[in-house]
């Protein structure tokens, strides 16, 4: 059976390029009738963050990934934090040691960082050859020490990767990693290795900067006498040429393009393009359609370039798609931001808006209207275009609140307009300025009348009619 991780470190809020990957494990092992584990890999303490696992678990959920086996839901291979399977990694690297595949140093931080200021790249193998008694001496006695892998210094490795082919590395390019540290806890570099296996993953998909320190895996699986899994190595998702998208220079994780009110499958639908070509090229897929339509095949070797403002178009598809009721309650947390303690109908608003918004933080700027009636501007009565200006708003205001009044605003407006031979859009518009004050509405004066209500709407021609008469 097909078993696919995702491994992020809880460091934060989960970024675009880690939801892509956990997006591709996830179509892989859906796609292949296998399983999709979350590991949390927080073997490095000082970089953790509080809460950052639930941030995790919930980023998952909101994108509709449902991971098969991991914290909280648990499976047969658990645990599924490093932090608590730390015995587990050192059983191991005992019998790395034994076999001659790992040895201890006890090397000081400052032997280690004057060695590099003196020239070396990599670590000199110092602690190699000492004797096993020196070593249980040394250890009985308090010394500090770290577990290092002992990397041949002579030949190459090479291993097949499904998106970049053959890889070959030479075994002098590698370092001597640590695979304990002095807390003993393990790195990435042990952990990851010991756990995928010990989880039965079958396929490892990861960022390519990995993919020349995969050799150094494959001795550990090697030495342990275990099978390599298929690795399939992912391109980085850049934020223009030269740049990647990074956590670090404050590009945007997948809960800050939430708050920006893109929906969470559009967010992921456009991510899948990012790196992954469907063969039909259709560019607007549910995720069953993701999971069909996956392949392995699909990948691309070159980097994709983040692009926001495609991901808004295909956001607008997905915002003009969705059932109005579905679009009003993602709506509502917008109109609490941007216009709360308003007396509209908000259900209405959402009718209004739907079709006029790419993301729903457009909301602040289409809903801007509903305060431009608190700072009344009665140069917007002139308008080039309708030949309109003040002295028309006073001869037509008691007709519009007579227009209000009437069973049917649209025709009484028309008649209006008719009977003061003026074009209708010149009727139309003293109308709309007089009622809100703006001059761009999500609708004509009908639907304004019906969000604000006709009291409300006959209050404000009343206001307006008493300040024109005092202008």
């Amino acid at each position: 059976m097909v078993r696919t991780r995702f491994a992020p470190s809880p460091t934060g809020y989960l970024h675009i390029g880690g939801l892509r990957t956990a997006l591709y494990a996830y179509l892989f092992a859906k796609k292949n009738g296998g399983k999709f584990i979350l590991r949390i890999e927080d073997t490095d303490r000082t970089r953790e963050v509080p809460g950052a696992v639930d941030i995790i678990i919930s980023a998952l959920d909101k994108a509709g990934m449902t991971y098969d086996e991991g914290p909280i839901v648990g499976g047969e291979y658990g645990p599924y934090v490093q932090s608590e399977r730390k015995e587990i990694y050192l059983k191991y690297a005992d019998r790395l040691v034994e076999s001659g595949d790992a040895y201890y140093c006890f090397c000081s931080k400052e032997r280690l960082e004057k060695m590099h200021a003196d020239g070396a790249t990599k670590y000199d193998k110092h602690c190699l050859h000492l004797s096993k008694e020196e070593v249980q001496a040394r250890i009985a006695a308090g010394e500090p020490y770290v577990i290092r892998q002992n990397i041949p210094e002579h030949g190459s490795s090479t291993y097949h990767d499904e998106v970049f082919g053959d890889v070959t590395v030479d075994f002098a390019d590698l370092e001597d990693n640590i695979l304990i540290k002095s807390d003993g806890m393990p790195t990435y570099n042990f952990a990851n290795v010991i756990d995928d296996h010990l989880m039965g993953i079958t396929h490892c998909i990861r960022g390519v900067e990995y993919l020349m320190s995969t050799p150094k895996y494959n001795l550990l699986y090697d030495a342990l006498g275990w099978e390599r899994p298929v690795y399939v190595h992912l391109q980085p998702i850049m934020r223009d040429a030269r740049h990647k998208l990074s956590k670090r220079d404050g590009d945007a994780g997948f809960e800050d393009f939430l708050a920006k009110g893109f929906l969470p499958h559009a967010i992921v639908n456009y991510i899948a393009l990012l790196g992954w070509n469907p063969k039909n090229n259709r560019e607007k897929l549910s995720m069953s359609e993701l999971i069909d339509s996956f392949s392995i095949e699909g990948l691309q070797k070159s980097s994709s370039i983040f692009d926001e403002t495609k991901m808004r178009w295909l956001n607008s598809l997905y915002i003009k798609e969705i059932p109005p009721e579905e679009f009003h309650a993602a709506a509502l947390p917008f109109y609490e931001k941007y216009c709360p303690n308003k007396s509209i109908d908000y259900k209405y608003l959402s009718e209004l808006l739907q079709s006029r918004v790419e993301v729903l933080s457009d909301i602040e700027e289409r809903a801007a209207f509903l305060d431009a009636f608190d700072n009344f501007d009665f140069e917007l009565f002139r308008n080039k275009k309708w030949k309109t200006d003040v002295e028309m708003a006073k001869d037509l205001i008691d007709d519009c609140i007579a227009a209000t009044n009437s069973p049917d605003l649209n025709a009484a407006l028309e008649t209006l307009a008719a009977d003061k031979g003026l074009k209708k859009g010149q009727v139309l518009w003293i109308y709309r300025i007089a009622i809100t004050g703006a001059a761009a509405t999500p609708g004509g004066g009908e639907e304004m009348v019906k969000l604000f209500g006709k009291k409300e709407v006959l209050r404000r021609l009343g206001a307006i009619k008493s300040a024109l008469e005092n202008a």
